[in-house]
C-alpha cells in the first residue's frame, strides 16, 4: 500500500498535540451544576456521565485521524509484466548428396553437420525451426516446429540421398523452402543454407530462387562447407572433386539480405552456426504496467458514519429535557 499524498500524514503528529491541549484546558472534564443537594446524583450515574465524555472525545479524534489517513489517498499497488515475445521461424536447408560423405570434416561433412545443427536448434529455445535436405531433388525433414526433441532425432536420422536422387538442386531447394515460409504469421524468417557443391540439378536457377525469396523478405544465409583443396577423399569411393559454387552462395545471400560463409573444418563450421544465432535472435518485448486501487473509502467511509452517529446522540441529548 502506499498514498498518493502522503503529506497530509503529516497532520497526525498534531494528534497528541489536539489532545494535550484538550486535557490541559479542561475540555475532557465534565460540565458541572450547581444543585442544592448533592444526594439527587448517584456514583454511578457520575461514571456514567464521565464514561460517556471519554467516549466522545475517543470517537472524535478517531473520525480525525481517519479523516487524515482517507486525505492521504491510501491505494493499493499492483504491478505485473506483459512478455511478448518475437519469434523467428527458421528452416535448415541441408545438403545431402553423395559428396557429403567426404571426411576432410571427421568422421564426414554430413555427420559433422548433423552433430552442430542440433547444438543449433538446442540452443533456439523460442524459435520455429524445420529441416529441409536437399541433393537432386528436395523434401521436409521436418516442418516448422518447437518440439527440439523431435528435431534432434530428425537431424540424427538425416542420410545422404541414394544414388537415382544424388545431384545438387539448390534452386530447387530455396523454391521449396519459400513455399514453406512464406505464409507463416511471425515477421522474420530466415533459412541456413549449407552446401558443399554447386547447382547441378532441378529446375529453377538459384538466383530466380533467391529472387522469390527476397520479396517474401526471407533472409538466406550460405555456408560452403569443404576444405580448399582441390581433392576430397571419400571412404570406399575415392576422390572427388571440390566444386563449392562459391559466386553462387554470395549472391543468395546478397540478394535476400543474408551473409556467406566458408567453413574449411569442423570449428570454422561450429563458429559459423555460433555466429548466426547471435544475428538473427528472438526480440523479447517487456512491458510493465502498474494498476491502482483507491483504498480511501475503508477510512472515509467509517469517519462519516461514526461522525453521523456522534452528531445525531448529541442532539439527542440536547433534547432530553433537565
Amino acid at each position: 500500500m502506499e498514498f498518493q499524498h502522503p503529506w497530509y500524514l503529516a497532520l497526525l503528529f498534531l494528534i497528541p498535540l489536539l489532545i494535550g491541549w484538550y486535557i490541559t484546558s479542561g475540555h475532557m472534564k465534565e460540565a458541572t451544576y450547581r444543585i442544592s443537594s448533592s444526594s439527587f446524583i448517584s456514583k454511578e450515574i457520575h461514571q456514567a456521565g464521565t464514561r460517556r465524555n471519554f467516549l466522545l472525545k475517543f470517537l472524535y479524534f478517531s473520525v480525525l485521524v481517519l479523516l487524515i489517513i482517507g486525505l492521504a489517498r491510501p491505494r493499493r499497488v499492483d504491478q505485473f509484466q506483459e512478455t511478448k515475445v518475437n519469434v523467428i521461424d527458421m528452416l535448415l536447408v541441408l545438403d545431402i548428396s553423395s559428396s557429403m560423405l567426404a571426411d576432410d570434416f571427421p568422421p564426414n561433412r554430413l555427420e559433422a553437420v548433423k552433430k552442430t545443427a542440433s547444438e543449433f536448434i538446442s540452443g533456439r529455445e523460442q524459435d520455429r525451426i524445420g529441416i529441409l535436405v536437399f541433393a537432386g531433388e528436395s523434401f521436409i525433414q521436418c516442418p516448422l516446429t518447437v518440439d527440439k526433441e523431435v528435431l534432434r532425432n530428425l537431424v540424427n536420422e538425416i542420410t545422404v540421398a541414394s544414388k537415382e536422387y544424388d545431384g545438387t538442386a539448390i534452386g530447387m531447394a530455396i523454391a521449396n523452402g519459400t513455399n514453406r515460409l512464406k505464409n507463416t504469421d511471425v515477421e522474420s524468417r530466415v533459412m541456413i543454407l549449407l552446401s558443399d557443391g554447386s547447382n547441378n540439378a532441378g529446375q529453377i536457377d538459384p538466383k530466380t530462387a533467391a529472387e522469390l525469396a527476397a520479396e517474401y523478405k526471407i533472409k538466406i544465409y550460405t555456408i560452403g562447407a569443404g576444405t580448399n583443396q582441390s581433392f576430397t577423399q571419400i571412404p570406399g569411393r575415392g576422390l572427388i572433386r571440390n566444386e563449392i559454387d562459391e559466386e553462387s552462395l554470395k549472391e543468395i545471400a546478397g540478394i535476400t539480405g543474408g551473409k556467406y560463409f566458408r567453413a574449411t573444418n569442423v570449428g570454422a563450421l561450429n563458429t559459423i552456426y555460433k555466429e548466426i544465432d547471435q544475428l538473427e535472435r528472438s526480440e523479447i518485448e517487456v512491458r510493465e504496467y502498474t494498476r491502482y486501487k483507491d483504498l480511501y473509502g475503508w477510512f472515509l467511509i467509517p469517519a462519516f458514519l461514526i461522525g453521523f452517529v456522534m452528531e445525531n446522540t448529541r442532539r439527542y441529548i440536547g433534547r432530553i429535557p433537565a
